[in-house]
């Protein structure tokens, strides 16, 4: 784990949430100089930190919310920390816990270089990132309905389907396989639902080309890189 141990004159807790953010500034010795609630827009952070700006570095918990805060910074040239959060979690947890609190903690790692720190995604390459995770979603959720498939196959104890339905021409006649009308619509629902899967996924990977940036690792689909 990595930790963020630069020195600053002025360090900044955020806690951020989606409409509203708990600020909380401290000087190097310690002191707080702003501790409040606001609306998470640029204005209102540029406006609080403008005292401090040029010497200041802001931290945020990583969450949803992050990406307008570190795109901000980086328009700005103010550094920016992106905590991470299952870290963060371990070393701040406690009984007491709000976002006045969580924005002091965050303030306070900061300062004693205690900060454990994610990885701050380059702007333009989150949304490619995004995708993926949408893809990999929807692979997961194919997979899920084909194990029903194959799980209400074995349910009724009928013989093995025999063919790998994850490929479409295998999947005429699996729902007929069922004497249950009701068995028969909801494995007509399952395939349904598994076909127009396909469709998506190749439709991601077609006209959104995924690229691999130098270092990164590559991104592989069944065997072969995309």
């Amino acid at each position: 784990m990595r930790f963020y141990t630069k020195q600053h004159p002025f360090y900044c807790g955020i806690d951020l949430h989606a409409r509203t953010m708990y600020v909380c500034i401290l000087d190097q010795a310690g002191e707080t100089l702003v501790h409040r609630n606001m609306t998470a827009t640029p204005e209102a952070l540029l406006k609080v930190i403008a005292p401090s700006r040029e010497q200041i570095v802001l931290a945020a918990e990583c969450m949803f919310t992050w990406y307008w805060l570190a795109d901000l910074c980086a328009e700005h040239g103010i550094p920016f920390v992106l905590g991470h959060a299952l870290s963060m979690k371990a070393i701040h947890g406690g009984k007491a816990k709000n976002d006045k609190i969580d924005a002091h903690k965050i303030a306070v790692l900061l300062r004693g270089g205690m900060l454990p720190q994610a990885y701050v995604y380059p702007a333009e390459m989150r949304a490619t990132r995004d995708l993926l995770r949408r893809r990999m979603h929807l692979a997961r959720k194919r997979g899920e309905l084909l194990a029903h498939v194959q799980n209400t196959n074995s349910q009724y104890n009928l013989p093995a389907i025999g063919k790998k339905i994850a490929y479409k021409a295998n999947r005429d006649g699996v729902a007929e396989r069922f004497a249950d009308p009701a068995v028969q619509k909801s494995i007509e629902v399952d395939l349904a639902l598994i076909t127009y899967d396909d469709a998506l996924l190749r439709q991601t990977t077609s006209k959104f080309p995924l690229r691999n940036w130098g270092d990164k690792p590559t991104v592989w689909n069944r065997g072969k890189p995309l």
